[in-house]
């Protein structure tokens, strides 16, 4: 079969490998709608601490499935399915206190297993969830990063009367600002470099658009969501504080990145910070809040490219243009 394969140095490559087989507890499926991610940018460029190489990338994605293994109950070929790339162990101190996204064992789809930017892709069936009836592939992708939002908002208090600043107006930051204007924020600011993502950004209700440097109040915010990834916004950030605020960090950022801190802020100003990384156990939330977000993918995916594009594609992510990138491993 087709797939890109990434070697953590900067290649890309589109190869032949070998088609996999459904094992036990097992299921092969043709993804249909792969979405881009800044792990998966992380990733090509090797600047992924936990990444195994060679790697197919693709953690966000949906499809159809092909192949079933024995001891499968529930699923059939033909089937349409969308798959939490999280798998964990299910036996760990931190699988056992619910925290699966930090298991002691992870295996990441398309990080350090196959992934779906390929002709086909195994993965537990698990991990496995059918597709609502009335979901399009395009939607379906992207049931694994509203679970990250959902999973972000559900380790802080509820959003509901508060001030809500969020650095970044990428897919993660749009996501983040729909639902926490669903959630009743009392207000929604977004900074961002880019006047395009701007636009987005009120398009997906945020109050104000700033870029950075712009927005000039400091220590008025009950909470930061910084979905970024750059350290100097992580320090902006909490300077933006108000008493008893909220840094939440969802961003990737390079694990070589450092930046300053006054532990005395923490101290007299009783400030949380709150870390978010990947899902947890919010993918089955997803699913059934997808279902009330009919338009999402229209509003999101604004680009879509076939395997041999992938290098194409993780260049349009970095665009003012994109929301979302997909890859369409079929086409």
């Amino acid at each position: 079969m087709r797939a890109v394969v990434l070697d953590g140095k900067g290649s890309i490559e589109v190869a032949q490998i070998e088609d996999p087989v459904a094992g036990a507890g097992e299921i092969v499926i043709a993804p249909e709608a792969v979405g881009i991610c800044g792990t998966d940018i992380h990733l090509a460029s090797g600047d992924y601490p936990t990444g195994t190489f060679p790697v197919v990338p693709g953690h966000e994605f949906a499809g159809t499935i092909v192949q079933v293994g024995s001891d499968v109950n529930g699923f059939k070929v033909g089937d349409r399915v969308c798959v939490d790339p999280n798998v964990a162990c299910g036996t760990c101190d931190q699988c056992q206190a619910g925290a699966t996204n930090l298991c002691r064992n992870l295996v990441p789809i398309g990080v350090t297993s196959n992934g779906a930017v390929a002709e086909l892709v195994k993965v537990p069936a698990s991990v496995v969830f059918a597709l609502p009836d009335g979901i399009d592939w395009t939607t379906a992708a992207l049931i694994e990063p509203l679970a990250c939002v959902l999973h972000a908002l559900g380790r802080i208090a509820p959003v509901t009367g508060k001030r809500v600043l969020i650095y970044g107006a990428g897919s993660i930051g749009l996501l983040a600002a729909a639902l926490v204007k669903a959630r009743g924020a009392a207000s929604i600011d977004i900074i961002e470099p880019s006047p395009v993502r701007r636009e987005a950004a009120l398009e997906f209700g945020a109050d104000n658009a700033y870029a950075p440097g712009r927005r000039t109040a400091e220590r008025d915010i009950d909470l930061v969501i910084e979905a970024s990834g750059h350290p100097s916004a992580v320090s902006d950030a909490i300077a933006k504080l108000a008493e008893r605020g909220t840094l939440l960090q969802m961003g990737v950022v390079s694990p070589n990145a450092s930046i300053d801190l006054f532990p005395y802020d923490l101290f007299d100003r009783e400030l949380s910070f709150v870390g978010s990384q990947s899902l947890a156990t919010s993918y089955p939330a997803a699913v059934e809040a997808i279902k009330e977000l009919p338009d999402l993918a229209s509003r999101m995916v604004t680009h879509t490219f076939g395997l041999e594009d992938y290098a194409a594609a993780l260049e349009a992510a970095h665009s003012e243009s994109a929301r979302k990138v997909h890859i369409l491993p079929q086409r």
